[in-house]
Parts: structure tokens; C-alpha cells; sequence
């Protein structure tokens, strides 16, 4: 950029000078003036902008799609003039490299002042070409006299006009490659390269199966980008990809289809589910395993699973399964999952669920050890430890361990989700045997489990967290079901011979055929049967129905259900339909609030007095003894931390609260009554059926599927 100079710049420095002389003349002949004219001196110009980019030059120059609108600050630099401070107009200007010689076009404003923006919208017909560097400058003007040109580093500001969008990009990958073929398969890393022909391409957008949109910048113009992607489903695929170039133009978008086999069976996999006596656990897949003598197969298996029994191991240091060979390969560059379920007998000290020897260490392990005098699962990998949840004695509990070799990050999920954070680790040493119930230390094995032991599975790849949380389901089962058809002598029996429902006084079960005598106060012909042949009324002062032992175990993922309908218009107190809970309080009870119309969830966290309480509630008119009555469930998913209440089959969004300090109580089912802070109370008043009782977290769909 050139600043005027020769005959010209020497003619406004006079006249800038003449100005000045003058004004000091005039002042002292007692005449208010202006002192602020502009003259050389430092630019006038702040806050340049080339569209909405500040002014830079050189490689930091503006690359824009359209025609931008130069825009500049004018004002004294000085700062002199006060409020007499005269107006200014701006005078700009934009050249370029053309034949050998320079185009030049300008265009002064109208005046405005001082500390006013201004600005020119460059148009089309002002001939600036595409790809070309264009520079421009700004002063001011005050009739004849002239600030100088605006300047960063003592250049001009340059922008490029780009008037064409980039190709398309091309997308290829060895790893999954388009066509008919099928290839590898969920949890296996593959990588897509992503290059656009045009040479100005500075960015991609790629997206995967229409999921959000991520940039990856190109590390350099025109160059490709390679993108690192997991497969978490099966199925025919889809990459979309944009290019994108310094001026922000996009190219059309392309669409790479792949096809993604499922992911890749476990390399070992051992169920235990051997038979009792047996001194070998079979393979699944990888080597049969030898069984130290403080292991005993035929034990229990975690209900709601496939398994039909596991490996009881003694803690002691015969009780292992080992195959004496490596189940996976843990170095640098090979990825691996580890999981089992477990329910230890003991969580003190350190116990190892499953580990793979690496000289006189472990490559990893998984398993449980002690933070801070509190028991926590714990994977480790190579020297770092990652660490969550909380084991529970005689609990079951699914386990697992990932290593991804290509982000160098480790992993721990328990019950299906991610504890803890993910950490870069490194494994170490050559691979040894691969070790079920102790783990490997210089001096020998030593971190002996505890407890229950099955369906041990090491896979070569990542698993996702679909894949996880499928291996750690538990199928919700039928712990129990009252019908509430019969009570001979004041039980109502379970439909599977288990424990019955004892009636208290102000407690009845009302049968379709039952005859209503007019005289009796209890008679309404109008109390029509909720389901079946009858149900339970309760009569809201002392009437409940009680089994003698725990139905649920409510410290774990646990759901009940049953049909209510209340029998007031205007109830005037909290009734509890539904309760289990200890010797202070209710680990959970289900009732009605008609402050808030609406039914609550009451998760008490501790069995103390007084404890803090999570509710989550459901709005609902009451019945005044007609109608249908309404189908109540509530849903604890220990794995998911969540509760969850659902009114005739839905859950709204404030239906489900967050809730991890559930606790097992010790006292029965309670169909009628819940704890308050003076015993026994919040009776219910209205009818009860078809209650019903699991072990495991009933899913939206089993919910609705109830009735």
C-alpha cells in the first residue's frame, strides 16, 4: 500500500498547518473554535473491519464469499476539540493488481461526528475480481483537510473475494470400504479419508448415520483429512461430508454408504456354568480354564440372566480358574474388554475378579479394592487404576473393563454404566496367563475373590456402551402377585403359593357377587370391581394388608405395581397405597398428595428418622369412589441411579429423579399405610387390586404391557 506523498501530501501539510496558525489566531481574539482538524499525525481510523473480520494482512488476510462492507471508526487520535471537536467524512479506497498496473476505486462519505462508524458495501460493479488480493485504506476528511491513510503494520487490509464453492469431497476407507461387502464390525475403529479437489478447502463437516455434525480442520489447504470412527450398530451405514473453504463457501454434500458387520464374538469366553464337581471350566470360546481346589462350580447365578450357575471361589489361594495362556493381546496397539458377573461374599481388602499376568505383574486386572476404608470396583491398566461404584456384599453386580488402543484410554462400567472417568492409560509387559479370581505380584498370586464368580467374556476390540448395557441386563421377575379374589380368614393369597397378604381390621376384599344390603354403611352399588372377581377396600382409618417378610429387595433395582382408585372427592390427608421399608422408615411408598393433586414417589435415603427424601410425582384428579381407578408402577434401575413413577402405563419427565442411596429394609409389603414421623399412618382410602412385585427394573413397554 502506498501513502499519498510528492506535491500533494506537502499541500495538506500546509494547509493542515495554515489551519492550525489560523485557529490559534482566532482564539486569541476571544473566538470559540475547533482545534481538531484533521493533519498528518497519527491515523484517525480504529476498528477496521473487512465484513465482520478485523483488518489483517498478509497470510491473516479475509477470504469472503460475497462483496463485504468495509467498515472503519473515525476520531482525533489526539483526542483534542471537546465537544466543538468538527465533523468528518470518510474517504475510501481499494486497489488491486491488474495488467501490470493497479485499479484503484473510492468513495468518500458524508460527514458525521467524530467517534462515528462508517462504511462502504462494496458492490459487483465496482469490478473487483475473484482470487485476487484486494488491499484498502480509510481517512478522514474535514473540507480540505486530510488525516493519514489508515494502516495495520503498516500495510493496508486485504481480503480475497472467492465467488465459487469447492468441489464435492471423495471419501474412501480400506477399513470400511463402499459396496455390497460386509466388513468387521461394531467396536472396531476405521478411518475415512475426506479430500475435496480444490485447493482452497480449509475444513470439513462429517457426520455419521445423520448424528451430529463435527468440523475437522484440514492441516492444510486442499489437504485431506483422515476421520477416526467406531461403529456402534450393525447395519448399513452412512458418512456425510462437506468441504468447506476459507471464505466459508460449502461444497454439495457426499454421502459414502458402508456396510458394518456385527461385532466380533468374545476370543474367550467362559460361563462356569459347569457342573458340580467339575476341576475344568469349559470355553466358550479361547482354552478351557484348570480349577484350583477352593473352587466349586454349581453355585448360585444372578436372576434374570441366562446363566443357570456360576463358580463359587473360596478366597483362599486354590480358588482361581486359570487357562494357562493369554486370553487377548494387551500392548500398545491392541484393544480389549473384560467383564464378568460377580457377587462378592467379601469387599475388604483387594480382590480380583479377572487379570492377565505380564511377568511379575498384571497387564490388568478387574475387580474390587478399598478408597479411602470404602470398598470401590476398580480396573487397572498397566500403573493407572480407575475406580467407582460401590460393591455390595452378596450383591450381584456386572463388571467390566475397556482398553481402546487408538484413543490410548481406559474405562470402568458397572451394571451396564460408565463409573468414574476415562483415563489415558499404558499397558506393560509381555502377555501372560490370563487369570480368573487372583492376580499376579512379584512375590505370587495374591488378591484371591470371594464369592460368586460367571459368564467371564474377553473380547480383542472395544465394546460400546449398547453392547454393555446388553450384557448387564437382568430381566425384571415376578417376585409376586395378589389378585385379591379371596381372603378366607383374612389372607389373601399369593397366585404362585407364596408369601400371602394378612388383612388388618378396616381391611375387606369385595367380590363382584358379593349382595349389598341396603342397610349395610359400607354397601355402594356403585363400587364396581376394579379387575377380576374382586379387590381389596381399605377404609382409610386403620385398614391395610401386610406380608410378614421383605417382597422386594429395595438397595436394588426393584418394581411394584398395582390398580387403584381412591374413594373420596376431596381426600384430606396423604394416603399411602404402597410401601416397604425398615425400622424408622419407608425405603420407598407410593401415595396420594391432595395438596398437589397427585400421586408421589417417596425414596428415602437412610433408614433413620428424619432422613432426606427424593419425590417425584404424577398430577391426578381423584375418583370419589367411580371409575377405572388408575394403574400405579413404580421402577428402581439401581444401574441407571433413576426412579421412576408411572400413572396408567406413562412417566412424564418429572416422573423420573435421579436416586442412588437406595437401602435394603427389612420390614413386609405394605398395601395400605406408610411411616410417618409418629409410626404407622397416611391410611388409604379406596379400593386396591393386582398388585404385583419384581425383582430388576421393568422397562416403559413391560410397564404398559401390565394391563
Amino acid at each position: 500500500m502506498r501513502e499519498m506523498n510528492g506535491p500533494g501530501r506537502r499541500r495538506t501539510a500546509r494547509l493542515g498547518a495554515l489551519s492550525l496558525a489560523t485557529a490559534a489566531m482566532l482564539a486569541v481574539q476571544g473566538m470559540a473554535v475547533a482545534v481538531a482538524d484533521p493533519a498528518p499525525g497519527g491515523s484517525w481510523a480504529s476498528e477496521l473491519e473487512t465484513g465482520s473480520r478485523a483488518c489483517a494482512a498478509g497470510d491473516a488476510k479475509a477470504y469472503v464469499r460475497s462483496m463485504p462492507v468495509l467498515r472503519a471508526v473515525l476520531s482525533d487520535p489526539a483526542g483534542v476539540g471537546g465537544a466543538d471537536k468538527p465533523p468528518v467524512a470518510a474517504e475510501f479506497e481499494v486497489w488491486w493488481a491488474a495488467d501490470g498496473g493497479v485499479e484503484r476505486r473510492q468513495m468518500t462519505s458524508t460527514s458525521k461526528p467524530q467517534g462515528s462508524a462508517f462504511s462502504w458495501h462494496l458492490s459487483e460493479d465496482l469490478g473487483i475480481p475473484a482470487d485476487t488480493v484486494v488491499s484498502w485504506h480509510v481517512r478522514a476528511v474535514s473540507g480540505t483537510n486530510t488525516s493519514p491513510w489508515s494502516s495495520v503494520s503498516g500495510v493496508g487490509c486485504e481480503f480475497v473475494y472467492d465467488g465459487e464453492s469447492p468441489a464435492a469431497p471423495v471419501v474412501t476407507s480400506t477399513d470400511y470400504p463402499d459396496g455390497d461387502d460386509w466388513t468387521d464390525g461394531v467396536g472396531v475403529h476405521g478411518t475415512f479419508r475426506v479430500v475435496s479437489s480444490s485447493d482452497d478447502v480449509v475444513m470439513y463437516k462429517v457426520s455419521f448415520g445423520g448424528g451430529p455434525q463435527r468440523e475437522v480442520a484440514a492441516p492444510g489447504p486442499g489437504q485431506a483429512v483422515d476421520i477416526d470412527f467406531v461403529p456402534q450398530a450393525a447395519g448399513l451405514q452412512r458418512l456425510e461430508a462437506q468441504a468447506f473453504d476459507r471464505a466459508g463457501r460449502s461444497s454439495a454434500p457426499t454421502t459414502y454408504f458402508f456396510r458394518v458387520g456385527s461385532g466380533r464374538a468374545p476370543v474367550a469366553r467362559w460361563k462356569l456354568a459347569d457342573a458340580a464337581g467339575s476341576q475344568t471350566a469349559a470355553a466358550e470360546s479361547g482354552t478351557a480354564a484348570r480349577a484350583g481346589s477352593g473352587t466349586a462350580f454349581g453355585a448360585d447365578a444372578p436372576s434374570g440372566t441366562d446363566l443357570t450357575s456360576t463358580a463359587l471361589l473360596d478366597g483362599t489361594d486354590e480358588g482361581y480358574i486359570t487357562p494357562d495362556a493369554p486370553a487377548v493381546r494387551t500392548g500398545d496397539d491392541g484393544s480389549f474388554s473384560v467383564g464378568a458377573w460377580v457377587r462378592p461374599a467379601a469387599v475388604d481388602g483387594t480382590r480380583t475378579v479377572a487379570g492377565q499376568d505380564a511377568g511379575d505383574g498384571s497387564a490388568f486386572t478387574l475387580g474390587l479394592r478399598q478408597d479411602a476404608g470404602q470398598p470401590v470396583w476398580s480396573f487397572a491398566v498397566g500403573d493407572e487404576r480407575l475406580d467407582g461404584g460401590r460393591p455390595v456384599a452378596d450383591r450381584w453386580t456386572y463388571v467390566l473393563g475397556r482398553y481402546d488402543a487408538v484413543t490410548g484410554s481406559a474405562r470402568l462400567y458397572v451394571d451396564g454404566s460408565p463409573v468414574g472417568e476415562e483415563r489415558k492409560v499404558t499397558p506393560g509387559g509381555v502377555d501372560g496367563p490370563f487369570q480368573i479370581g487372583r492376580s499376579k505380584s512379584a512375590t505370587g498370586y495374591q488378591d484371591h475373590w470371594r464369592g460368586e464368580i460367571g459368564d467371564v467374556r474377553v473380547h480383542d476390540r472395544v465394546l460400546v456402551p449398547g453392547e454393555i448395557a446388553g450384557l448387564a441386563v437382568r430381566k425384571a421377575e415376578r417376585l409376586a402377585h395378589w389378585d385379591m379374589e379371596t381372603a378366607a380368614d383374612g389372607v389373601s393369597p399369593e397366585v404362585g403359593g407364596g408369601q400371602p397378604l394378612r388383612l388388618a381390621p378396616g381391611a375387606s376384599v369385595r367380590r363382584y357377587d358379593d349382595v349389598c344390603e341396603p342397610a349395610d354403611p359400607d354397601c355402594d352399588p356403585l363400587d364396581t370391581i376394579l379387575a377380576g372377581d374382586g379387590h381389596l377396600r381399605l377404609d382409610g382409618v386403620s385398614g391395610h394388608a401386610t406380608t410378614d417378610r421383605p417382597v422386594v429387595d429395595t438397595g436394588g433395582s426393584f418394581s411394584v405395581s398395582a390398580t387403584v382408585r381412591l374413594a373420596d372427592d376431596e381426600p384430606d390427608h396423604p394416603m399411602t397405597v404402597l410401601s416397604q421399608g425398615g425400622k424408622h422408615g419407608d425405603a420407598f411408598k407410593v401415595r396420594y398428595q391432595p395438596s398437589t393433586y397427585s400421586w408421589e414417589l417417596v425414596m428415602s435415603h437412610a433408614d433413620e428418622p428424619g432422613a432426606a427424601e427424593t419425590v417425584v410425582s404424577r398430577y391426578s384428579q381423584p375418583d370419589g369412589g367411580f371409575g377405572a381407578g388408575h394403574q400405579i408402577a413404580v421402577v428402581y434401575d439401581e444401574a441407571a441411579g433413576a426412579v421412576t413413577l408411572y400413572v396408567d402405563g406413562y412417566a412424564e419427565t418429572e416422573g423420573t429423579a435421579e436416586f442412588h442411596d437406595a437401602w435394603t429394609g427389612d420390614g413386609g409389603l405394605q398395601v395400605g399405610r406408610g411411616r410417618t414421623a409418629d409410626g404407622w399412618g397416611e391410611y388409604f382410602h379406596g379400593a386396591v387390586d393386582q398388585v404385583r412385585a419384581f425383582s430388576g427394573a421393568l422397562t416403559a413397554g413391560e410397564v404398559q404391557a401390565l394391563w
